[in-house]
Formats: structure tokens, C-alpha cells, sequence
């Protein structure tokens, strides 16, 4: 399944109140995420083989820097094909081997994006991260390991209960979804990401939850 094409890259101003169905979609049922109890969760769902994804990255992590304390950022390998699926045990296995971190995930986005590696076999993928200190045997027992498969499993449901088409995704709350076509390009999520923060900052103050 081919990523969702971005409809523009202009990065114009957003309203100041985003609107629901056109900026974002909101989910009938808030999906549940593996962000810290307390926290408004930000839920980044990509691919590794999608050059959208690699193009948001950048700009992704400058504004996550941003992020105050009260929200939590997390990622969600996407899992809509037999590549796709592939690119996502690699992931789930860095993590499980403890190599995981933002220079991984780069140096992974690159290996695929910038130098034309396919990383769907266990082989290869098991090489790239003796990069990392860890012995290619460890690795291929990571990749095929009961863990991994599980966080799949997860991974899976989750993208089905997100009701998405192609990533990149940034999902708020695990309710609100925002993608580059409702958000007018890639530059626009975060911004749009922004203000529904605010929005459900707002909704638990009015509720008393926070």
C-alpha cells in the first residue's frame, strides 16, 4: 500500500481553532496509547519506506523538543503491508536490544530513504544494527522474537482503531487525527498538533483531571 500523497507543502497559517472534518478527523472511540498515565499523548505514525515521513522528520523532532511537560510523545510503526510489517519488527526489535534512540531511527530512515536500502530481510536488517553493538545472532533472535510479535499485534490494532489510509499521522489524545491532506501539507500538523493540546489541556481543566 503506497503512502498517502501530500496535497501541499506550502506551510500557510492555520485558523486559530482548527476545525473538525477538515483540519483533523476526530475518532468516535479514543484509542488508548502507551503514553504515561496524566499526560496528553502524541502519537506519531509513519513508515520507514515512506519519503513523507522522512521529510517530517526533521521538523518533527525540533518541535517535540518543544513539548511541555504535561505531553508525551510517542511513536507507531505503521503495519499495512508485508513491508511495512517488516520495517516495524525492526523497529520493536531495536527497542527490545535496547539500540533504540533518535540516532537509530535516523540512521535507519536514512539507510532506506537516502541509500536505497530495502531493509525487509532479516539478514540485512540483523547486519545494520551490529552497527549498534549487538551481535547479529541477538539481533536475528530479537526479530523473530515472542516480544516483537506481540508489539506488532498491538501496533496492528492500533492502526485499525486509527481508521488511517497512509501516514504520516499525528494522532492527539488518542482521539484527534491529523494527516498532511487535512492539514494542508506537512508543515501544518504540528501546528495543528499545537492547538489540539490546548484543546484537550482545556477539556481536563474542565473536567477537573488535571
Amino acid at each position: 500500500m503506497a503512502a498517502v500523497a501530500v496535497c501541499g507543502m506550502s506551510g500557510m497559517a492555520m485558523a486559530a481553532e482548527p476545525v473538525a472534518g477538515q483540519d483533523y478527523e476526530v475518532l468516535d472511540k479514543p484509542v488508548s496509547s502507551e503514553v504515561p498515565d496524566g499526560k496528553i499523548g502524541v502519537t506519531e505514525v509513519f513508515w520507514y519506506g515512506c519519503p513523507h515521513c522522512y521529510a517530517l522528520e526533521e521538523p518533527l523532532e525540533a518541535w517535540v523538543d518543544t513539548l511541555p511537560d504535561d505531553v508525551a510523545f510517542e511513536r507507531l510503526p505503521a503495519t499495512m503491508g508485508k513491508v511495512w510489517l517488516r520495517h516495524a519488527t525492526a523497529y520493536y526489535a531495536a527497542q527490545e536490544l535496547g539500540i533504540f534512540n533518535t540516532q537509530f531511527h535516523r540512521d535507519f530512515f536514512d539507510a532506506i530513504q537516502k541509500d536505497g536500502h530495502r531493509m525487509t530481510d532479516d539478514d540485512e536488517i540483523a547486519e545494520f544494527f551490529t552497527n549498534y553493538g549487538v551481535s547479529k545472532d541477538a539481533a536475528l533472535k530479537a526479530l523473530n522474537s515472542f516480544g516483537v510479535k506481540s508489539q506488532l499485534n498491538q501496533a496492528n490494532a492500533r492502526m485499525k482503531a486509527y481508521k488511517l489510509m497512509g501516514v504520516p499521522a499525528l494522532v492527539v489524545n488518542g482521539q484527534y487525527v491529523i494527516t498532511p491532506r487535512s492539514a494542508n501539507g506537512l508543515d501544518n500538523m504540528p501546528k495543528i498538533a499545537e492547538a489540539l493540546i490546548e484543546k484537550t489541556r482545556q477539556e481536563k481543566e474542565a473536567q477537573g483531571t488535571n
